[in-house]
């Protein structure tokens, strides 16, 4: 599987990159793996030479009956986005060990498939293990099908949280907004002023933006609900009506969940969204909005303004049905 950095940077001359991204984003999945089979023939990295560390990484063997390793090497919204493909591993697999980011290790511990967690760090992992495989390697790996890649149900469970946990209630609208983004592609940010266009009648924000912000959490009139564990941020977001942000771990999270995602994207989206439609099979409650000019969010705004109203009024509707 390549990453977003791999898929984004290929050779020049080299077209396989744009293959690739062209066929994951069409649901092409076997020609997808069939390029990955073309880039670790030409790696130069063979299995049993080399650097102890590197003996035993995945070099296209099955993995059927074998004790798997599986790294988290990438982003916390990567590793959440791949979890799915854990438990048809653990199918043919006799052992799933992953080793993920700190963060992720409660969540990941709670998914189906998944037989030991240990949190990552720069020392050999103390597991016994047959195969070593990148996480984002593992759709390639057990050839998954269109039917494992589309997420038919949540398969992240929510943390229990606690007592003193927020809880919305009433009437209101419950919306959880997110802005900002890690530095992988700064083009991804969003102004945090946008949400102060969105704000309607009825509509309470709550912020789960990470970090330092508490200015800006004022200034659009949001209720700070977040925390830096995520496994308690989990639970948090169960109890909105709708999350908002832009592609970032918490898309991954509160999708993964079964939550209402919109996601804002940025005129060059990523491989993993799909060019033009506003709805993707790796998250069937997620809704796309998508930049048509670069760095030009106010038409996304406007657009999530008039679906915002929309959405209110059929759950304000649903709602007057069944007291009835």
């Amino acid at each position: 599987m390549r990453s977003s950095a791999a898929a984004n940077d290929s050779n020049p001359g080299d077209d396989t990159g744009t293959d690739w991204i062209a066929a994951m984003r069409a649901g092409d999945f076997a020609r997808a793996w069939e390029i990955n089979d073309c880039d670790m023939a030409r790696s130069r990295s063979v299995k049993h030479e080399g650097p102890r560390h590197l003996q035993r990484i995945w070099r296209g063997e099955p993995l059927r009956g074998r004790r798997v390793l599986v790294r988290c090497y990438h982003g916390l919204g990567d590793t959440i986005q791949f979890a799915r493909f854990l438990s048809p591993l653990r199918q043919i697999a006799s052992h799933v060990t992953v080793w993920c980011q700190p963060a992720l290790v409660a969540v990941i511990a709670k998914v189906d498939g998944v037989d030991r967690v240990l949190p990552l760090n720069d020392r050999t992992p103390e597991v016994d293990f047959d195969v070593d495989v990148e996480i984002m390697e593992l759709p390639h790996a057990i050839r998954a099908t269109r039917q494992q890649v589309e997420m038919r149900h949540p398969y992240l469970r929510p943390g229990a949280g606690n007592r003193s946990d927020h809880r919305t209630g009433g009437n209101l609208f419950s919306i959880g907004l997110c802005w900002d983004v890690g530095d992988w592609d700064r083009r991804r940010v969003v102004p945090p002023a946008l949400f102060r266009w969105l704000k309607q009648p009825g509509v309470q924000f709550y912020s789960v933006q990470a970090g330092d912000v508490a200015e800006v959490v004022r200034k659009i009139g949001a209720i700070d609900i977040s925390t830096p564990d995520i496994d308690i941020l989990s639970a948090r977001l169960q109890r909105l009506d709708l999350c908002i942000c832009p592609d970032t771990m918490l898309a991954h999270l509160s999708a993964a969940l079964g939550c209402t995602t919109w996601v804002m994207l940025h005129s060059e989206c990523d491989w993993r969204w799909p060019a033009r439609a506003d709805t993707t099979i790796w998250y069937p409650t997620m809704r796309l909005f998508r930049q048509k000019v670069a760095g030009d969010w106010s038409p996304v705004g406007a657009e999530i303004r008039s679906a915002l109203a929309s959405e209110i009024a059929r759950r304000g509707h649903d709602r007057r049905i069944l007291r009835q």
